[in-house]
């Protein structure tokens, strides 16, 4: 049994690497897509905005599809096809191509995100499921570090298009793993009733003071992720640092504390609650920002290795509630999650646009410490009455 579950976790890790290996990595090279196609820097972090929308709208319907079709095969069909749009990326002639592709590889994404979560609900009971939650978070900490870092560091050398080249082969070598490792469903039950079998599971859902609290927290995680690392490549290619695109693509390495304190952070929680946990990670999250206001590299380094270990539990914290808590429909409520978490990612990257342009980087952290506030304030009252598995 505990070689099916490291089966299980290594599957879900390696399907979350997958996932955000495509998501996030034109944020390493935000300011030369900018200057490639003469754009400004609100126009290029379209192409961090597309996919999160595209993300979102697609959410709910991947959700619903895997709850009457099956896990696996969607988790495997979708990293397959991913390669394809990918691959366009790289031979976007103009900025509105590019995005165009960007929301593709979008659409594409729930159905390896949501079925993932909906999948360890079904076959990860108990303590099992907070492991494997943090074994899939750890997955994605990593893939969206090394998607950042592989295209900074081959667009170094050889631009931006052979990075997403690059990528990819990647993701064409992580879809082929998931196939060979992750194991088939064994206690997935389809969801009998149609469309109004679907639409009656999502009314239920509406009516989950918990989730939708929980949706809420995923906003906030996902706009305070996007937006933080979105407006600090600028501020970091800007005086006095002056950041090329490898040494951008380098600095996600501190992404990689995610992968540390996710698991530790989960082990917690099951010891001592979500809820201290999570006002843990929101105090060190909070901390990470402003020790970026110090212009001095090392402490901005170490102030978005922060920001970046807390985000991390936060969002595998949420992630086990959800899947640990949700009795029916699973993929369906995660879909909803996943819409709403993806509608935050999509506004962290526009919304903090207006402060950059008129204050700079310390009112885009002014404006992430106060999102922090609203994720422990809804943690602390919402999920008092949730129990830790």
């Amino acid at each position: 049994m505990s070689r099916q579950f490291d089966r299980r976790s290594a599957g879900v890790a390696i399907a979350g690497a997958a996932t955000f290996l495509n998501l996030y990595n034109t944020q390493a090279v935000l300011p030369d897509i900018a200057e490639s196609f003469g754009v400004g820097v609100l126009k290029a972090g379209l192409t961090i905005t597309a996919p999160l929308l595209a993300v979102a709208c697609v959410a709910p319907f991947a959700g619903t599809i895997s709850d009457r079709l099956g896990r696996k095969p969607l988790i495997v069909g979708a990293a397959s096809l991913l390669v394809l749009p990918t691959l366009l990326v790289a031979a976007a002639p103009n900025l509105g191509v590019m995005v165009f592709w960007r929301f593709l590889q979008g659409l594409l994404l729930p159905f390896i995100f949501t079925v993932c979560i909906a999948y360890i609900g079904d076959e990860c009971p108990g303590s099992h499921g907070i492991r494997t939650a943090g074994a899939y978070s750890a997955g994605t900490i990593f893939g969206g570090f090394s998607g950042r870092m592989i295209v900074g560091l081959v667009a170094e050398y050889g631009g931006w298009r052979a990075g997403f080249l690059v990528i990819a082969a990647c993701s064409a070598a992580l879809a082929l793993l998931i196939g060979l490792i992750l194991p088939r469903e064994r206690n997935f039950e389809p969801l009998q009733g149609g469309v109004r079998g679907a639409l009656s599971s999502y009314v239920e859902h509406f009516h989950s003071r918990r989730l939708l609290a929980t949706c809420l927290i995923g906003f906030c995680m996902l706009f305070t992720n996007v937006g933080g690392y979105t407006y600090v490549n600028f501020y970091l290619a800007a005086p006095p640092f002056n950041l090329g695109p490898s040494q951008l693509g380098m600095m996600f390495t501190v992404y990689l504390l995610g992968v540390f304190t996710t698991p530790v952070a989960t082990r917690f929680a099951v010891r001592i609650g979500r809820r201290v946990t999570l006002a843990l990670s929101v105090a060190c999250t909070t901390v990470g920002l402003l020790l970026t206001l110090w212009q001095h590299l090392p402490a901005v380094l170490a102030g978005l290795a922060l920001m970046s270990g807390g985000l991390f539990v936060v969002q595998a914290l949420s992630l086990g509630f959800i899947a640990t808590t949700t009795r029916h429909a699973k993929s369906t409520a995660v879909g909803l999650y996943v819409t709403v978490f993806y509608i935050g990612g999509s506004l962290g990257g526009l919304v903090p646009g207006s402060l950059w342009n008129h204050v700079g980087w310390p009112g885009v952290v002014g404006l992430l410490v106060l999102v922090q506030s609203v994720i422990v304030g809804t943690a602390t009252y919402f999920w008092r009455d949730a129990r830790p598995a």
